[in-house]
């Protein structure tokens, strides 16, 4: 009794199965189905409007790109940008960035102390260094130089200007 109800079971599972594989392959197929009277499955097919002969075209499913708002290739708009004046206690320092392929590739000292002999020996070392770090990291956050403390937080506010007004 038992092997007889599971026979039953599984024969009517594949029976449902062989019918709903059978009406989607006909749907992807370009032909539509009609169930007849005796309720068996006819094909029909579908003709396209351009010719009256049944046609089978493959279908080619393309991957959709989600639309993204265009911008720069890097983090930057291209171009020279000044910023602000920062007190460096001994002085002013001010900076140009220059943005090339979007990306931060050279800073500038438009101003920076160098009326006192210490203030021009601790620039000299300081600003070559700042420079380089601010290049590699691609921002304003840059280790300070020892001994140049005041410098080195001057430096990094007025390039955070300037690369604020260069964001994409």
């Amino acid at each position: 009794m038992k092997k007889t109800f599971i026979s039953s079971i599984f024969l009517f599972g594949f029976g449902a199965y062989f019918f709903y594989t059978h009406l989607t392959t006909a749907a992807t197929a370009n032909t539509s189905s009609t169930i007849t009277q005796n309720n068996s499955i006819t094909p029909t097919p579908i003709t396209s409007p351009e010719s009256s002969s049944t046609t089978r075209s493959p279908v080619v499913v393309k991957p959709v790109a989600p639309s993204v708002p265009k911008k720069s290739i890097g983090q930057y708009v291209d171009g020279s940008y000044i910023g602000s004046v920062a007190d460096a206690y001994y002085g002013n320092i001010q900076v140009s960035a220059v943005i090339s392929g979007g990306k931060l590739t050279d800073v500038t000292f438009l101003q920076y102390p160098n009326d006192r002999g210490t203030s021009i020996s601790i620039n000299r070392q300081a600003m070559p260094i700042l420079r380089s770090e601010a290049i590699q990291a691609q921002s304003a956050h840059v280790n300070g130089v020892s001994g140049a403390s005041d410098s080195s937080t001057a430096f990094e506010e007025s390039l955070a200007v300037a690369l604020a007004r260069a964001k994409a």
